[in-house]
């Protein structure tokens, strides 16, 4: 079931025009705006997979800038399905890996207890805030390692499903969950 939403969600991913994209990217970034997530100071972030039609967070890493917060970038070990986060710094390089992803390549290491908000990709999510990643497990295992109260803002596309199922004990659960049209909070 999960791999059929998977496909169901990469394929309407897929017929997305680079103007929507941009469109519906800056959308969400303003509509977190009203969230009550700005006054702490450690951020995580992904830097989008522009050939997955992934949202695009330029516009959030702007809003962070702006008000001066620590943004936090991960570099995915694909042996151990670990993330190591990296502050962004004025001299971080960022490189795309081989499967396209966009990481720093070094940097100052932040240990993830340290972080009080992430940004969370996904492909699908439901009403109770259960996600459908890329199936990898990354996200579970990395939020899992941080301080029971971060905060996790998933952000999407499109609007949610009614319920997720095959849920598993290492699954997540969003807090928010913002895409063009709506802000999810459960």
């Amino acid at each position: 079931m999960k791999n059929k939403l998977r496909k169901k969600y990469a394929s309407k991913r897929n017929e997305l025009t680079p103007d929507q994209i941009e469109e519906f990217s800056l959308e969400i970034a303003n509509r977190l705006l009203q969230l009550p997530i700005w006054d702490l100071e450690y951020y995580h972030l992904f830097l989008s997979i522009a050939e997955k039609k992934e949202v695009e967070t330029e516009f959030i890493l702007h809003i962070l800038q702006g008000k001066d917060k620590n943004v936090i970038l991960s570099k995915s070990d694909f042996n151990t399905r670990k993330l190591h986060n990296f502050l962004l710094t004025d001299t971080t390089v960022i490189k795309k890996n081989k499967w396209n992803i966009p990481e720093p390549v070094d940097g100052i290491e932040i240990p993830s207890e340290k972080i009080d908000v992430v940004f969370i990709p996904l492909l699908a999510f439901d009403l109770k805030g259960h996600r459908v990643g890329y199936g990898k497990g990354f996200y579970d295992i990395f939020l899992a390692s941080c301080k029971p109260d971060v905060i996790k803002v998933g952000v999407s596309f499109f609007e949610a499903e009614t319920m997720i199922p095959e849920l598993e004990i290492s699954d997540i659960p969003l807090d928010y969950c913002v895409t063009p049209y709506k802000t999810y909070i459960f």
